[in-house]
């Protein structure tokens, strides 16, 4: 009797073509891959009518929970393009990461805007009040009184979330005894 090996599911992020998240993401589905693609509501304005819409909130990029059976599985997906690698190997994203992600997506109380701008690392910070207590981040810019960067290292996307100053707090390095 031959048993396999089990082997550890780590999330990574793949590029897509333009325009086909959802579509990636339908497909991996069927396939039994585990996908997740944030998604967020816009509300968007024609000549006659508004309209709200969902649209990718890290428009090209999808992040898949596989192993390595299921690692080349993907790449046989329609329209995935790549895994985004860094230093030669596709970039693993920390779980705690994809949970924050889906807690900014779950709140409706701060507008959440992404940017495609890279800054340079700055203090650790956390949000102590409201729907994203817990949520912890480098603060890379501040824009005006309530509007912080949270900066997502291995996809080297920054999120702007608009955050009161008060429900922010530093987060102090414990000091390592020698």
């Amino acid at each position: 009797m031959h048993t396999a090996k089990k082997t550890a599911k780590h999330w990574y992020v793949i590029y897509t073509r333009s325009r086909t998240e959802k579509r990636v993401q339908s497909e991996l589905e069927i396939k039994g891959i585990e996908c997740f693609l944030p998604l967020q509501k816009k509300q968007r304005q024609w000549k006659d009518r508004k309209k709200w819409i969902e649209t990718p909130l890290l428009p090209g990029y999808c992040f898949v929970n596989v192993d390595r059976i299921d690692y080349d599985r993907v790449l046989q997906t329609n329209n995935v393009v790549c895994y985004i690698t860094f230093e030669g190997k596709a970039a693993v994203v920390r779980d705690d990461q994809i949970e924050s992600l889906r807690v900014l997506l779950d709140q409706n109380d701060f507008e959440i805007d992404i940017t495609p701008e890279t800054f340079e690392l700055g203090k650790k910070v956390e949000i102590i009040q409201g729907p994203l207590i817990g949520l912890k981040g480098e603060l890379c810019e501040v824009r005006g009184k309530n509007k912080f960067l949270l900066r997502i290292e291995q996809i080297d996307k920054s999120i702007l979330a608009e955050v009161p100053c008060e429900c922010l707090s530093t987060v102090h390095e414990q000091s390592i005894l020698v």
